[in-house]
């Protein structure tokens, strides 16, 4: 997935849904760094742009009627909307203050979360995938693991066990880098 995919994703959603500010979560939101670093494949490989409309999140399931798995848009191009809720993931305290906002070529606006806020969110998840997204973050120092370490400080989980599930894979990453404990 790349900006120019992200770009006609949006303008199409918002041409017929009138929508033009969306908040990307997950994996894609390493986007919005592509044009200041160099991102993993492994971080842009996802065919599912998880995202809502900033200002009537609600609707994220309408488009994802229009755009989603299986529309003639994904079958088209290969990728689709997949509708999420801002109080799915896990996240950091203040991390819509964090967004990282980016005008598109088509008139749109992506609003991503910032990586190390995404991260969080997939240690808590702690699919496989999740864990070598952010595995990729921290090789190519997208990710730092002090400041991951510090977010999952500012982090309200869901039980202790998601709590103690994020808190030892960050712990491994502290250990593998050097750092102290979490």
């Amino acid at each position: 997935m790349n900006l120019q995919q992200l770009d006609r994703l949006f303008t199409e959603v918002s041409a017929r849904h009138h929508v033009t500010t969306f908040v990307v979560m997950g994996s894609l939101t390493v986007l919005a760094l592509i044009n200041e670093r160099n991102i993993p494949d492994a971080m842009t490989v996802s065919a599912e742009v998880d995202a809502y409309p900033e200002s009537d999140p609600g609707r994220a399931f309408e488009i994802a009627g229009d755009f989603g798995l299986g529309s003639a848009f994904e079958q088209e191009n290969g990728y689709y909307f997949d509708a999420v809720s801002p109080a799915l993931p896990t996240l950091p305290r203040d991390w819509e203050g964090r967004l990282i906002p980016v005008s598109l070529p088509g008139g749109t606006i992506a609003k991503f979360i910032e990586p190390h806020d995404a991260a969080i969110a997939k240690y808590s998840r702690g699919a496989p995938k999740d864990m070598q997204w952010v595995r990729a973050g921290i090789d190519a120092a997208i990710l730092s693991v002090p400041t991951l370490a510090y977010r999952f400080r500012e982090t309200v989980f869901a039980d202790d066990a998601e709590r103690e599930r994020v808190r030892e894979s960050i712990a491994r990453e502290m250990a593998r880098a050097g750092f102290g404990s979490v």
